[in-house]
């Protein structure tokens, strides 16, 4: 009996020693976790995008607790998860337009013609790799869906052949912008009633022998705008933001159809 109880008791005599220094150990090198960093992380939605370019929203906390990231750097909580952030850190609140992803193309079934069928995976970057993608504009939205499989919020749904997002349901995330192969998906403000849904940077006559809503660079968007708010860059128009009014005069006056505006499509589904 005694060989078998001496070494029990030798053996349990060696784990409550190590037992004891790994206590000991424990305390005498544990990190200390900042105060702020937990309460950061208990307003943030929990969504571990990485929207914010840190590693989830423990990251995020980190790095706003160290002064590393803005207080309103969660794009998913928003201002009001922001305000909470700068009470926590005892700053003012940094205000900022909310912005919504848009997908810049209206290259529609009906709108964009194919250069061949393609029945491959349903995936845009699978498509994307066959020849660019089976429509005939090469900066056309593919219509697999790759960005609404990314979308954790539920704000995209493809209709007619391509990706429309919600802007009450976006979080302007940007995972879309990422999954996107053909980068035609941007953040815009939120406020915004007037964008040109164009990517093509091809030539005039070629935008319209693929597309009937791309720019042709004609640039009467650019000559009628009151506030000089359009500019003509690499054979496409582009609006500046900031200089915008929303008058609406650019869509009114695009031949194409390709800058799309909120009034003038509730002015088209109220005359129908």
């Amino acid at each position: 009996m005694s060989t078998i109880i001496v070494p029990l008791i030798v053996l349990g005599g060696l784990g409550l020693i190590f037992g004891v220094g790994l206590s000991i150990a424990s305390k005498a090198f544990a990190v200390e976790i900042d105060p702020k960093v937990e309460a950061i992380r208990k307003v943030l939605p929990g969504a571990n995008c990485g929207a914010c370019g840190f590693p989830g929203c423990d990251g995020l906390s980190s790095a706003i607790a160290e002064g590393k990231a803005p207080v309103n750097g969660c794009a998913v909580g928003g201002s009001a998860v922001g305000e909470k952030v700068a009470k926590i850190m005892g700053v003012a609140a940094q205000v900022g337009d909310k912005k919504v992803a848009k997908v810049l193309c209206q290259g529609t079934e009906c709108n964009a013609i194919d250069k061949y069928e393609y029945n491959g995976i349903h995936d845009c970057k699978a498509a994307n790799n066959v020849a660019g993608g089976s429509k005939a504009c090469q900066f056309g939205c593919l219509g697999y869906g790759t960005c609404k499989e990314v979308c954790q919020f539920g704000a995209i749904d493809i209709v007619d052949g391509i990706a429309v997002i919600d802007p009450e349901k976006c979080t302007s995330c940007g995972q879309c912008i990422k999954a996107c192969p053909k980068g035609i998906i941007k953040l815009v403000p939120y406020k915004q009633k007037v964008i040109i849904k164009c990517s093509s940077k091809e030539f005039g006559k070629t935008v319209k022998d693929k597309c009937k809503v791309g720019c042709i660079g004609c640039q009467i968007c650019v000559k009628s705008c009151p506030k000089q708010a359009i500019v003509f860059e690499n054979n496409l128009a582009r609006i500046d933001y900031e200089k915008c009014v929303n008058c609406g005069l650019c869509a009114q006056k695009c031949p194409t159809g390709a800058i799309w505006s909120s009034m003038k499509k509730k002015a088209e589904e109220a005359a129908k």
